[in-house]
């Protein structure tokens, strides 16, 4: 289960986001610097802007590792789009695009544009993780592409050099950290109150700054969403993944695929892949990569890659469309329709750093092991994990080979120092009790409905919909229903009419034939 999106391409959720979606709490329209804080405006702020509304920036010094001052400060930048109408906001829409590691301030005038007129009365205020965009990075040495597209055992190995290479700071990059920073910001900023907007890792992180600050949250909005006890062996995913070829059969156009089939097909691909993976020649701008594509990169490929951008134009082809046509032809000895998919997301890879997405990765999220074990340890556990999974739980693939899809998942962190950083806890005891709106796309592999369930599950008061014909992040679509229905809940925090969430149109299937 792969929760963000990939920094350098909206990519995760994961790499989520493209032109929508964030919102709600109250920003004064003067803010003063206050402890902590560079107190004059940072020079790149002249490059952000948003039509209509005035953009304040700055930057506070953060401690890098909390209690640890000999390893130094972080310094992590922040914008506020301001609110357009006269008068004080009514509220503080503070976002994140998810990731781990993605930027916030460079998308300013696409949340803007998402928001719609919320930004008529509200500030939109965009904070850069530390390691990200404006805010100061501290790189391990591990590119994009590099990661993505090396095998299992080259990925475990980039971790253990980030790790190598990042040294006492990488207990720098957790989630509690950066919920931490953006509380500092907060306080600078004289905000009493946050409403959260979180889309796919942002899903993650906004609950984390819930439950360290609840008297500071107003509202919640996640997006793309997964619990903080999630599954470490994503068996969700695994099964959303047949889910979503079933449904998109059944939804498209008059016998262009069986759901049936395109389950068979995708197993008969998995199956074949696991004796035999295929080279892949992928072109990413600036290198040629010859990725070795396994079963693991089988999954990754249908369960992340085909997630992304699901709805966004309905009528156009989609990765996830083309899948029953592609899986088919392989299941019949022509790999090529396949290897064009793989090609296409391959061109999506970049050289930049993943400190901020690995070591956020490896210190939080949950393992299959004790991450206090020694490394030898941490396999057998694993190997146990992996043989107590029933027959079928990862759906169309083995344990084995789903598990070695997720980049953020399964064996990745295995080689990852043991904890210096407080082991994450359980966030349910001291999350607030506020108005809490979470969305699914149906179609979604990546943070399917069962995840965004469990997520909701975490509050006291929540409200969940699955998002018909949507993937990863449903706000995606461009209608805008799913904005409509989440900027009146930062409003009034009730959703109202939600009844076009049903209504979305279907996605194009290429029709399988023969």
């Amino acid at each position: 289960m792969t929760q963000g999106t990939y920094k350098g391409a909206a990519r995760r959720a994961g790499l989520a986001i493209g032109a929508l979606a964030l919102m709600a709490a109250a920003l004064p329209a003067g803010a003063v610097a206050a402890g902590g804080g560079r107190t004059a405006a940072p020079e790149w702020c002249a490059t952000v802007t948003v039509p209509g509304h005035r953009v304040d920036c700055g930057t506070l010094d953060r401690p890098l590792v909390a209690g640890k001052p000999r390893l130094g400060t972080v310094g992590v930048s922040y914008a506020v789009v301001r609110h357009s109408a006269p008068g004080a906001a009514e509220g503080t829409v503070a976002v994140n695009p998810g990731g781990p590691g993605e930027v916030a301030i460079g998308k300013a005038g696409l949340f803007a544009m998402g928001l719609g007129d919320l930004l008529k009365d509200h500030d939109l205020l965009l904070v850069d993780p530390r390691g990200t965009g404006r805010s100061e990075r501290i790189p391990c040495g591990v590119g994009d592409a590099e990661y993505r597209f090396g095998t299992r055992a080259q990925q475990r190995s980039a971790v253990e050099r980030c790790a190598e290479n990042l040294g006492p700071k990488a207990a720098g990059y957790t989630s509690a950290a950066t919920a931490d920073d953006i509380d500092a910001v907060r306080a600078r900023l004289g905000v009493r109150q946050l409403g959260l907007y979180g889309l796919s890792y942002g899903t993650y992180l906004m609950p984390e700054y819930a439950a360290r600050h609840p008297e500071r949250v107003r509202s919640i909005v996640l997006s793309g969403a997964y619990p903080h006890a999630f599954d470490p062996l994503a068996r969700n995913s695994a099964q959303a993944v047949s889910l979503s070829l079933r449904r998109i059969c059944e939804r498209g156009a008059p016998a262009a695929c069986d759901g049936k089939r395109a389950v068979k097909d995708l197993a008969t691909a998995a199956e074949r892949l696991r004796a035999r993976p295929m080279t892949v020649p992928i072109a990413t701008g600036r290198a040629t990569y010859l990725a070795k594509f396994t079963e693991g990169k089988l999954a990754n490929l249908v369960y992340e890659a085909a997630s992304r951008e699901v709805g966004m134009e309905p009528e156009k082809p989609s990765l996830l469309g083309d899948l029953p046509h592609a899986l088919n032809r392989f299941a019949k000895g022509d790999a090529a329709p396949l290897r064009a998919l793989i090609k296409e997301d391959g061109a999506t890879g970049s050289t930049e750093d993943q400190a901020p997405y690995i070591a956020v990765v490896c210190n939080d999220y949950r393992t299959a092991w004790r991450k206090d074990a020694p490394k030898d340890v941490r396999w057998r556990q694993y190997r146990a994990a992996l043989k107590n999974a029933a027959p079928g739980e990862h759906g169309a693939f083995s344990a084995k080979g789903f598990t070695e899809g997720p980049t953020d998942g399964g064996d990745v962190c295995i080689g990852w120092p043991r904890p210096t950083v407080p082991e994450p806890k359980d966030i349910t005891r001291t999350l607030p009790d506020v108005p809490v709106l979470v969305l699914s796309g149906d179609l979604d592999a990546n943070t399917p409905d069962a995840n965004g369930k469990e997520a909701a599950r975490q509050f006291k008061h929540s409200e969940f919909f699955s998002v018909r014909n949507t993937g990863h992040v449903p706000e995606m679509e461009l209608s805008g229903c799913v904005t409509g229905v989440s900027t009146r809940f930062v409003r009034t925090g009730a959703t109202g009419d939600t009844s076009c969430l049903r209504a979305l149109p279907p996605i194009a299937v290429r029709p399988v034939h023969g």
